[in-house]
């Protein structure tokens, strides 16, 4: 494969709240992204929760948009920090037309480096589904390991699936 395109990891912005937005509702991949049982997400329940992430100055969480030429095509975020373990995890959503360029990959590979050098983080993790073997490529690309499976932990379009717990 080529390199990705040339991409940024940027603050969110309300101009991004459409594309944010499409890939939350799309219902195609909401077992990847989401514990809970897949649903329509209506855009004001959409809005009201991203207002809340965006100006919620409790939380420890970081979340940036990855943007190409301009546009944003996803997102990429540490989330349940461990302030005593110095861990936290990762998770990365991209639309449909970004996904296959290397662009995940490499926004993770930069986000691990943000969390061990700006965070001051001893370990990153994350948890995948068997089926979305995109993202298992990905994370063994930039170095994720895995640690374990909780065989049948998740209902995924019609049958059990293990969850993967991968850790750098």
């Amino acid at each position: 494969m080529s390199n990705p395109p040339a991409f940024t990891l940027r603050a969110v912005t309300e101009a991004d709240t459409e594309i944010l937005f499409h890939i939350a509702a799309d219902l195609n991949t909401w077992e990847e992204r989401s514990p809970a049982s897949p649903a329509p997400l209506a855009k004001d329940t959409f809005m009201t929760s991203f207002t809340r992430a965006n100006t919620d100055t409790t939380s420890k969480n970081v979340r940036f948009v990855i943007d190409v030429a301009g546009i944003a095509v996803g997102s990429i975020s540490l989330f349940e920090f461990d302030d005593l373990a110095r861990h936290a995890e990762i998770g990365i959503v991209l639309a449909p037309e970004a996904r296959g360029r290397g662009i995940g990959t490499a926004a993770i590979s930069q986000m691990i480096e943000f969390a061990f050098v700006h965070c001051n983080l001893l370990r990153v993790h994350l948890q995948c589904i068997a089926s979305n073997l995109r993202a298992i490529r990905a994370y063994k690309k930039a170095g994720f390991v895995v640690e374990g499976h909780q065989r049948e932990h998740a209902w995924v379009r019609g049958k059990y699936e293990f969850d993967g717990s991968t850790a750098l």
